[in-house]
């Protein structure tokens, strides 16, 4: 049996609570896909990105094992099938940008949103050119200084790239909660559109200064570690549900945890990381539907920390 459609009367409600700034892609017809992903107008530009992306930490760095580049390449097709776009990277994850590449090489997404990462100073310029041929783009939408590694070196060369016409958007990233004072003194004094942060129903140090900012300055973010690198899901792994998730369409708490990040509306983009099909789907569908208000996401992070 196939899944459950949205009947007329649903869609028109889920339209009707869409938060203020969230744009919907064309609405499929009801025979054919789910509810499509919510997306954000980025910032700085206005385009409209989908709430929920794919990370590849870890998860891709699979080396030349076929069946973990098979994996992978499966994982993608549906991450694109399902209507998401942004794929975020870095020289840093292994075997990864080859992993990826040749994964898009085979499927060649219609709309990828690709998001890559400089890491040392000296082979900045040459990281980008061989990632890019890997990946077989004509140009990154974005391209982020990983971990403000050298950030004074990189972020001038990227700048003059955007400038180019090479690159479309420039960000920087951290993780864990690392140097929070020097990635909030770069947003406010340097022209990027993008920061990666961490951020959870657990982790919310960036709810203080950073997302602030980041609606302050036009910049946008992107959230990795939403499941503290698998932590959170298998900490809640087995607790039942409270009743506010079928309020907002959740059936698991991967859906749960990710929608309480998305809804903020500083951030952009989400890159929960997943080897898995069932579990990319999964997430895909937390950037559809109904969002939790501020209230909702309170007591969403009173739950997780009760629980997890």
């Amino acid at each position: 049996m196939g899944p459950r459609l949205p009947s007329r009367r649903r869609l028109l409600e889920t339209l009707l609570a869409l938060p203020a700034g969230l744009a919907l892609p064309a609405l499929p017809a009801l025979g054919g896909a789910p509810l499509p992903l919510l997306a954000r107008p980025l910032p700085s530009s206005g385009e409209a990105l989908p709430l929920v992306g794919l990370g590849s930490w870890i998860t891709f760095n699979v080396g030349r094992d076929p069946q973990g580049r098979a994996a992978s390449a499966a994982v993608m097709r549906a991450f694109f099938d399902g209507g998401g776009r942004m794929i975020d990277s870095s020289p840093m994850y292994g075997s990864a940008q080859e992993v990826i590449g040749e994964a898009l090489r085979a499927i060649r997404p219609a709309r990828l949103f690709a998001a890559d990462k400089v890491w040392t100073a000296a082979d900045g310029p040459d990281q980008i050119e061989t990632t890019r041929r890997r990946w077989g783009v004509a140009r990154f939408d974005l391209l982020q200084v990983h971990n403000l590694l050298a950030w004074e070196a990189h972020l001038p060369v990227l700048l003059a790239m955007k400038r180019a016409g090479r690159l479309r958007y420039v960000g920087i990233t951290t993780s864990e909660g690392r140097r929070h004072a020097e990635v909030e003194k770069i947003m406010a004094s340097q022209p990027i559109d993008f920061v990666q942060v961490s951020y959870n129903a657990l982790d919310r140090e960036v709810e203080r200064r950073i997302l602030p900012l980041a609606r302050e300055r036009r910049i946008g973010v992107i959230v990795n570690r939403p499941f503290r690198q698998g932590d959170l899901t298998r900490a809640l792994a087995g607790k039942p549900l409270p009743g506010w998730a079928a309020e907002i369409g959740c059936t698991s708490w991967a859906q749960a945890l990710l929608k309480f990040i998305v809804a903020h509306p500083a951030v952009s983009c989400a890159i929960p990381a997943t080897t898995s099909v069932a579990h990319v789907r999964e997430n895909l569908l937390a950037g559809a539907g109904r969002l939790p208000d501020e209230a909702l996401r309170k007591r969403i992070a009173q739950d997780v920390e009760r629980l997890a």
